[in-house]
C-alpha cells in the first residue's frame, strides 16, 4: 500500500480520534498535522484542556500521550477542501470506518459539517453528537479550526473539543485521562497508510 502523503497519528483505544476533511498543501509539505498559518487547532486543544501546553504541528506525534490523534476522511493535499469530490468524500469514509474498527477510539470527532454530510450521506445533520455511530465509536461532528471558519471563534472552538474527553464514557471498559496523564506502554504508533 502507497504511503499517505500525511501519515495517520494513531494507536489503540485512544480518548478521541480527530478527523480533519484532508491535508492542506502546507501540512502536506511539512510532514504534520493543522501546519498552516491561523489553523487554531493546536491552540483550542489546548485551551480545551487537552493536552498540558500548546503543542506545535511538528509535535503532533506527542497527542498520542495524551489519549488524542489525528487522520483525515481524504488523504490527497489540496489548497481548499473544496477541491475534493464527492467520490472522494465517500470513499474515505470507508477507510475512516476500517481505521476506527481497528484502533477502537471512545470518539471520533469529524472537523467540519459539510465534509460530514456529504462523506457518511448524512445530508441533514448538525454539529455536536450524531445519532450514529462510526464502527462502534461515538461520533461528534465538530467545527474546522481553519482561520477560515468565521462562524465559530477561538473560545468557542475551545469549549467545544473540550466536551469530547468525557463524550464517550458510557462504553465498557473504557477509563478517562487528563490531559497530562502518560501514555501506556507502546503508544508511539504513527501509521503511515491504510
Amino acid at each position: 500500500m502507497p504511503a499517505k502523503p500525511l501519515p495517520d497519528v494513531v494507536a489503540p483505544d485512544l480518548d478521541v480520534l480527530f478527523c480533519g476533511i484532508n491535508p492542506s498543501l502546507v501540512s502536506a509539505a511539512r510532514g504534520h498535522h493543522f501546519a498552516r498559518p491561523g489553523n487554531r487547532f493546536w491552540p483550542a486543544l489546548h485551551l480545551a484542556g487537552l493536552t498540558p501546553r500548546r503543542l506545535a504541528p511538528e509535535e503532533d506525534r506527542l497527542l498520542l500521550g495524551h489519549g488524542l490523534g489525528v487522520t483525515n476522511v481524504v488523504d490527497r493535499p489540496t489548497r481548499a477542501a473544496a477541491e475534493l469530490t464527492p467520490a472522494e468524500l465517500r470513499a474515505g469514509a470507508a477507510a475512516l470506518a476500517g481505521l476506527v474498527a481497528e484502533y477502537r477510539p471512545r470518539v471520533l470527532a469529524v472537523l467540519g459539517i459539510t465534509a460530514w454530510r456529504v462523506a457518511f450521506d448524512r445530508p441533514r445533520a448538525g454539529m455536536g453528537r450524531q445519532p450514529e455511530r462510526v464502527a462502534g465509536a461515538v461520533t461528534w461532528v465538530v467545527p474546522n479550526p481553519s482561520g477560515l471558519n468565521a462562524h465559530f471563534q477561538l473560545p468557542d472552538l475551545a469549549r467545544i473539543y473540550g466536551r469530547l474527553r468525557t463524550a464517550g464514557d458510557e462504553g465498557p471498559g473504557r477509563r478517562r485521562r487528563t490531559a497530562g496523564g502518560a501514555a501506556p506502554a507502546g503508544r508511539t504508533h504513527v501509521r503511515p497508510g491504510r
